[in-house]
């Protein structure tokens, strides 16, 4: 038989029964066109939950002659049958320690060992290999080790994405693979226009596993090509993508740009935990994008009864962190409280102690589920887990008690015992811009003459530290910063450099506006000092003027 005209023919059938049918009708089919009616049975039997009709396959009896003849006649085969035939059969669910996969893969070890494999054999027994749940780590380095041997220049795609995914198993600690490694990262980085969407995330997820944070220059190529393969990678691709991304710390514009584009139109397709990725790459890298929040909230009011817990924090937190409300915010609120009821118990501790906290970044307040936080049980279960009560987690908890002290004077239920508080809130991102508070410091000296009269970075009995403080008394006269007598009004000077915002915007961060939202109703009269205001004013005569205008608007002879 003509093997190209029986292939061709195999490929247009669409059912096993039509196969079967098909190859009864043969007197004889030499390896190769055995292997390729295995192949073909598997691409039509096989999908994402696994083979469709069992007993109609494994039990027929073409299919069984099919087994017993690469079964007994292993030795005999081409490697291409022999290689072709074992992909199919792990493929079709084949148990890995019957006597025919024993047989198929003792033969592809032995002609591994004899050096009769050409690298298309190696890399078609390397993906068999990787598809098995405990593949022989011997027989990947012997693959790689045989690989490595050969003009790494001269491979195709398929064949780096497949070395990249045996050193993925094989590579332990310590460096012994790593001259290969730069080898395939160069070369990698003169083809990566070549690659198709599975391929460019499966090489940026073995970058990740391997540490290659030295391979930038690839990693960089392959983020931008990533764009245009956006609309075409499946939930797992897009989310090794968006680890990859957050790892390696690399931001690209224009990803965003297409996140933008593709997250809307396919929200009510996109698997939950692919959506919660993308939520954690816009937190991690402060990017409010109100239109990938904006349909995700939508997603959440209708879909969020089949999320898990960690999903449905993955939607929420974001909202808090960035300090975004969007326009179904009742909605969406009110849907996480009806889920809540239903679901508190199933929480994490941690898990719902950042939910709960990152919802009164943005005022909305928890008020039914506190007396639960601020129970014994509840904290001793905080403490029990990692990360336990460290700074981060006491910060949490004091914030959503100074919250409801503050903003829900109606609570009455348990308080925060003061051996849990903090003195001082531990904060994430907002550290301070110490570039920018040095120029309002020296503006501030050339417009009150004197630097006793302004104190920066000072710690308030409230858990917050003020950027800059400024006293007044009655009158509206500067005090000495360390008079604490007389003192009539308390000005809090928020330096608010880049770190304090969103990427590329003027929204603060959520942790920054509940500081000056909670300043204020502490008695402070809050001026906001933002980066985007001071970085025209040239000269230190400049910033008095402007610090002038937005400390003491109504008053004049201050010098300036």
């Amino acid at each position: 038989i003509d093997e190209q005209l029986f292939l061709k023919k195999l490929n247009s059938l669409c059912t096993s029964k039509e196969i079967f049918d098909f190859l009864s009708s043969l007197e004889v089919m030499s390896d190769t066109v055995a292997s390729g009616a295995l192949q073909r049975i598997s691409e039509v039997e096989v999908d994402d939950n696994g083979l469709k009709n069992p007993e109609g396959v494994l039990e027929n009896e073409v299919f069984r002659a099919l087994c017993f003849q690469f079964e007994f006649e292993s030795s005999k085969v081409s490697n291409t049958g022999l290689l072709n035939a074992l992909q199919a059969l792990i493929k079709l669910r084949i148990d890995p320690h019957s006597t025919l996969m024993a047989s198929l893969l003792s033969e592809g070890e032995e002609r591994l060992g004899k050096g009769q494999l050409t690298v298309k054999n190696l890399c078609a027994l390397g993906e068999s290999l990787l598809e098995l749940e405990s593949p022989s780590c011997a027989m990947l380095e012997q693959i790689v080790s045989h690989m490595q041997e050969d003009n790494i220049e001269n491979w195709s795609p398929r064949e780096m994405v497949v070395v990249y995914r045996m050193l993925q198993v094989i590579v332990r600690e310590g460096e012994q693979y790593q001259d290969l490694l730069n080898r395939l990262n160069s070369v990698t980085l003169n083809m990566v226009s070549q690659l198709s969407p599975k391929f460019t995330s499966i090489i940026l997820n073995s970058l990740v596993v391997l540490h290659q944070t030295q391979a930038v220059p690839l990693v960089t190529a392959l983020c931008k090509h990533s764009v245009k393969h956006l609309p075409y990678f499946t939930g797992d691709e897009l989310v090794n993508v968006l680890e990859a991304l957050l790892y390696f710390g690399h931001r690209e514009e224009l990803f965003t740009e297409a996140l933008e584009t593709h997250v809307p139109k396919s929200i009510s397709s996109m698997h939950p935990q692919t959506v919660s990725k993308v939520m954690q790459y816009c937190c991690r890298k402060m990017i409010l994008s109100k239109p990938i929040f904006d349909a995700v909230a939508e997603g959440f009011i209708s879909d969020a009864d089949r999320f898990t817990t960690d999903q449905i924090a993955g939607y929420i937190i974001p909202f808090g962190t960035l300090n975004y409300l969007p326009p179904s915010a009742s909605s969406l609120f009110r849907k996480l409280e009806t889920i809540l009821h239903t679901r508190f118990s199933h929480f994490q501790p941690h898990t719902l102690l950042n939910l709960l906290h990152s919802c009164v970044l943005i005022q909305r307040y928890p008020v039914n589920f506190l007396p639960k936080i601020f129970s014994p049980y509840f904290l001793q279960q905080l403490q029990a887990q990692p990360p336990g009560l460290d700074g981060i987690v006491t910060s949490q908890l004091t914030q959503l008690f100074l919250t409801v002290t503050l903003e829900c004077p109606f609570y009455e239920g348990p308080k925060l015992l003061p051996k849990y508080q903090v003195k001082t809130f531990c904060t994430s991102h907002s550290s301070l811009d110490v570039h920018l508070l040095k120029r309002v410091k020296t503006g501030l000296l050339y417009l009150l003459k004197k630097r006793i009269y302004f104190a920066s970075e000072v710690s308030t009995p409230y858990f917050y530290t003020v950027d800059i403080e400024i006293k007044l008394d009655e009158e509206g006269f500067v005090l000495p910063a360390a008079q604490c007598e007389e003192v009539h009004r308390r000005i809090a000077l928020c330096v608010d450099g880049r770190n304090r915002f969103c990427v590329n915007s003027h929204n603060l961060l959520g942790e920054e506006a509940i500081k000056q939202r909670h300043l204020q109703l502490l008695g402070y009269e809050v001026v906001q000092i933002p980066f985007f205001e001071t970085e025209s004013l040239q000269n230190c005569r400049k910033m008095a003027e402007y610090l002038h205008q937005k400390i003491f608007p109504h008053t004049y002879g201050l010098g300036c």
